[in-house]
């Protein structure tokens, strides 16, 4: 499978103004041509393109069930957009964008949910319209834009929208979560993410362009972002993601009260029986 790259994103831009969107929906349209990014030290000349939002979204979905289908495959499971759960507070207005299901139907109970996937990708890198061509321009870095996962606003609703799975109810504890990405993060998330992660709100942040840029932020120490360029690593990485049987728990007690549950646990006859006994008691 080929990771995010520059053909991609030309791809976008040339099927959607050959089947349903005009240049201006797509492209700013300064003094000096079409441009998908104002370009640094340019003005916007009073635009603010709002229009290619959804475009974008609705092609970073597709393209990532397309990429992550045979992962799903591999394990016995589909790759469902769009997935509807009441259960885990995920409604028509606010569905996961990709998930592992055991059943191919956007409506799901939580039970049947092995992994959830927020999408949070878009056009990374400049492009240039003109002749009926679009050309490469530059790198994100010599555009004003703030793509994917390093606008903090997209950090911040991926972390409000798996936090508020995660508090949905019991099943939640159970299932995954992670956030896709096709830019690296800013040094003001690296250690955000990994707390994140190390708590087990989430599994980790991804960005599946492995090349953006010459300097990035590639990895984080505690993998609470990652970058992939490998699609075996990446398979390994969701196999073991999805079959660690992981439990996410959370409290706040008096360290009596707590002693007391790690007392009752520890005298369960082995360490799975020890873990169930503590979170269930820790739950109630």
């Amino acid at each position: 499978m080929t990771f995010w790259n520059t053909d991609i994103e030309k791809r976008f831009f040339t099927e959607a103004m050959k089947n349903f969107a005009s240049p201006e929906q797509l492209f700013y349209k300064l003094t000096d041509g079409y441009f998908a990014y104002v370009p640094k030290g340019k003005s916007a000349e009073g635009q603010a393109l709002q229009s290619r939002n959804s475009l974008i979204g609705q092609y970073t979905e597709k393209w990532s069930k397309d990429f992550f289908q045979p992962i799903a495959e591999s394990l016995g499971l589909f790759a469902v957009n769009s997935v509807v759960c009441p259960e885990l507070g995920l409604t028509t207005q606010s569905d996961a964008d990709l998930a592992f299901c055991i059943t191919n139907e956007c409506l799901q109970k939580a039970e049947n949910i092995k992994l959830l996937f927020e999408i949070k990708m878009s056009i990374v890198n400049n492009y240039k319209f003109e002749n009926d061509q679009v050309n490469f321009v530059g790198d994100y870095k010599t555009h004003k834009g703030n793509p994917s996962i390093l606008r903090s606003d997209s950090m911040l609703k991926a972390i409000g929208k798996s936090i508020n799975i995660r508090v949905s109810g019991t099943e939640s504890t159970k299932i995954p979560i992670i956030i896709l990405g096709n830019s690296p993060i800013t040094k003001n998330y690296s250690k955000k993410v990994d707390f994140l992660k190390k708590a087990g709100i989430i599994q980790s942040f991804i960005s599946l362009y492995p090349n953006p840029t010459n300097d990035f932020i590639k990895n984080t120490d505690g993998k609470g972002f990652q970058t992939f360029n490998e699609y075996q690593d990446l398979t390994n990485f969701i196999t073991e993601v999805i079959n660690s049987d992981m439990n996410f728990f959370s409290s706040m007690l008096p360290r009596r009260k707590l002693g007391q549950i790690i007392t009752v646990s520890a005298k369960e006859k082995n360490n799975v029986s020890k873990a169930e006994k503590f979170l269930s008691l820790i739950n109630e």
